[in-house]
């Protein structure tokens, strides 16, 4: 939720999991096929009652890069703009080459730290492009990998930090807001140790009701297999069905750590969770999380062992998973912003608007909202008005553009807000768009030369 006292929003870069040594918990035996060195695997069939949202099992041919209608990579040392080394300390130089990343053509990614003659370290990190990861309205989030930590151990291991994780979807673009957005650690692994860790970020830096750095996790130990010997299935299951929400992470099926709601502040909890989050897997070398369990990479560590992933899959189980039928909006009815099929980027609060209810806020620049079949019908719409708000800062502003059918579509029409004399004080503004008829998805994005917050939404219509 907004600080409807005006103030900004805390900036912090990004410092992963420097984790303080955690008991590890033992697992009850597991059977067999939990943990098998199959070099390839598909991905099981959706439960009962799931959907499958997202999908790659990584068949492609030997040497060739990931698919990129799915993943994007990050390279360099850090996002621009963002903290130096990815804000966690770590040495390695992050490509796009096949030498760091690739498909190994039996059904699996490899993920491959490389060290040069001089001493260079080289390694990959990709995200999905996809930041809507969230679970419905009352239901469950599934978001499941099956991997291969590298297989390396010992001395010669000194510094590999594998990991599968997620990361806020207002963090992509901005870098400065972690850890109050949100970060899921769903497998994260050092120093070539039969040890997996899993843990939630949020709050303030340092300390905070979240301790960080270090988060909120658990560790425990992988069966029948080492971590580094075979593959295993580490998942998150994000569920909001139950009475106070939780997030669960697994190992090979058996529930190891949880993180419910009520172990922080409702605004704590609604700042990391009330927006869509993308998936990330990379292998780092170095940085705060290897230091805290010996450190490295030193002359000893062996380069050229990879993470292996046989597939990344998300699903969605309850709430409002069936999209709504197309042209179930009525474009010249008045749309409210809270009732959104997709978000990035924003959080919902109480209106003192005239008729109650709740607006949406925390809006800057690339946050965006998504609105299903939106039917315009056979005469024309030109016009466009929204019902905003702003206690932005002075010189702070931005534009609210109408788009159809796709965020990467020219807008149709926008109109420009700053402050309004209150994150609660509303009025209508009205803007021309380009002719519409028929069904379309609608998106809202918001577009501001600053980073700060500068709009509030209680609810838009079109007419003609």
């Amino acid at each position: 939720m907004r600080d409807t006292s005006g103030r900004p929003r805390a900036r912090r870069p990004l410092r992963r999991a420097v984790v303080a040594v955690v008991s590890a918990l033992g697992l009850a035996a597991v059977a067999a096929t939990a943990a098998t060195p199959s070099a390839s695997a598909s991905a099981p069939p959706p439960p009962s009652g799931w959907t499958q949202v997202f999908l790659d099992d990584f068949n492609g041919p030997a040497g060739s890069g990931v698919n990129t209608s799915d993943w994007q990579y990050a390279t360099g040392k850090g996002y621009p703009g963002g903290p130096a080394n990815w804000g966690t300390g770590e040495i390695e130089t992050m490509t796009s080459s096949t030498d760091n990343v690739s498909l190994d053509g039996n059904g699996n990614l490899r993920i491959t730290p490389r060290r040069d003659g001089a001493g260079n370290w080289t390694s990959g990190r990709i995200e999905t492009n996809r930041t809507d990861f969230q679970p419905p309205a009352g239901g469950k989030l599934r978001v499941e990998s099956r991997i291969q930590v590298p297989n390396v151990t010992g001395a010669a291991a000194k510094g590999y930090w594998p990991a599968f994780w997620m990361l806020g979807a207002p963090y992509r673009g901005n870098y400065w807001n972690w850890p109050g957005v949100g970060e899921l650690d769903i497998m994260e692994n050092t120093q070539g140790q039969n040890t997996v860790f899993a843990t939630m970020h949020c709050g303030t830096s340092p300390g905070g009701p979240c301790n960080e750095t270090s988060g909120i996790g658990s560790s425990t130990t992988c069966q029948g297999t080492t971590c580094q010997a075979g593959f295993h299935t580490y998942r998150m299951e994000w569920d909001r069905s139950t009475s106070v929400e939780e997030i669960r992470f697994y190992l090979d099926g058996v529930n190891f750590h949880t993180v419910r709601a009520n172990q922080v502040d409702a605004t704590t909890w609604r700042n990391a969770t009330d927006h869509g989050f993308f998936i990330i897997l990379n292998v780092a070398m170095g940085g705060g999380f290897p230091d805290a369990f010996g450190g490295g990479p030193d002359a000893g560590t062996q380069p050229g062992h990879p993470m292996v992933v046989d597939y990344v899959q998300v699903l969605s189980s309850g709430g409002g998973t069936t999209p709504p039928p197309t042209g179930n909006r009525d474009a010249y009815s008045t749309i409210q912003a809270e009732s959104y099929d997709g978000q990035s980027g924003v959080s919902t609060e109480t209106t003192s608007d005239s008729g109650g209810g709740q607006n949406v806020g925390s809006l800057a620049n690339g946050d965006w909202l998504h609105f299903k079949g939106v039917n315009f019908g056979s005469t024309a719409a030109r016009q466009f008005s929204a019902r905003v708000a702003s206690g932005a800062a002075g010189g702070v502003s931005g534009l609210v553009e109408v788009r159809l059918d796709s965020r990467s579509n020219a807008p149709v029409g926008s109109f420009a807000v700053g402050n309004t004399g209150g994150w609660q004080s509303w009025r209508t503004v009205p803007a021309n768009i380009a002719s519409v008829t028929g069904t379309h998805d609608v998106y809202l994005t918001f577009t501001s030369g600053q980073p700060a917050d500068f709009v509030n939404v209680n609810w838009f219509t079109f007419g003609h």
